[in-house]
């Protein structure tokens, strides 16, 4: 089950590692397997991400890729941020708290695998359903190619920029990031390629 690329996380790891371990080993129990993805250990049952493990300044967390759909009995699952939509976290401040939980965790692990088995699916929201402001309309007005090749990038790079835009409050800052964007946009990349 041990991953290589997990144990060399955990040996360069200056935050967290205690409670990573912690993490891991309860983890360990669950069958799943131990993979290394976006430079965290996570979790999979037959390819599919079930949990990962993620540290912040402020906490480490589970991850739980479906925990919108997850039976939450302690109310301990996290929205991360208003935009997340499938993704729940359980937050962790100190190596007590894992220990103090375990059993819990375990069920919650648990409850993430028999969503996985069950091919439950988290209903997404339609890239339509996102807020489109105002001012990217107008910048695709004023450049008819800007539209064009908008309406090419997958759904998800139209919702990463999207999300880009609208958060935020001033509409200067809105032209401004739109403008900072253009050329990816026209050249067909995502907010991270």
């Amino acid at each position: 089950m041990s991953n290589d690329k997990v144990d060399a996380f955990l040996e360069r790891a200056k935050n967290w590692r205690p409670e990573f371990e912690a993490l891991r080993a309860i983890i360990a129990d669950s069958g799943l397997e131990e993979d290394f993805k976006w430079g965290q250990p996570c979790y999979t049952l037959d390819g599919h991400n079930v949990v990962l493990m993620h540290g912040f300044k402020e906490y480490c967390a589970l991850l739980f890729f479906k925990g919108a759909l997850m039976k939450d009995p302690k109310n301990l699952l996290i929205q991360q941020t208003e935009n997340v939509q499938a993704a729940r976290q359980i937050r962790f401040k100190e190596l007590a708290e894992i220990t103090r939980q375990e059993k819990v965790l375990k069920s919650y692990i648990k409850d993430a695998i028999a969503l996985e088995k069950s091919g439950a699916k988290v209903e997404m929201k339609k890239t339509a359903e996102f807020s489109f402001p105002e001012e990217l309309e107008r910048k695709m007005d004023d450049v008819p190619a800007l539209r064009a090749a908008f309406e090419e990038l997958t759904p998800g790079r139209q919702r990463a920029y999207l999300l880009h835009f609208s958060s935020a409050k001033q509409a200067k800052t809105r032209e401004s990031r739109i403008d900072k964007c253009v050329q990816r946009i026209l050249d067909g990349k995502g907010m991270d390629d």
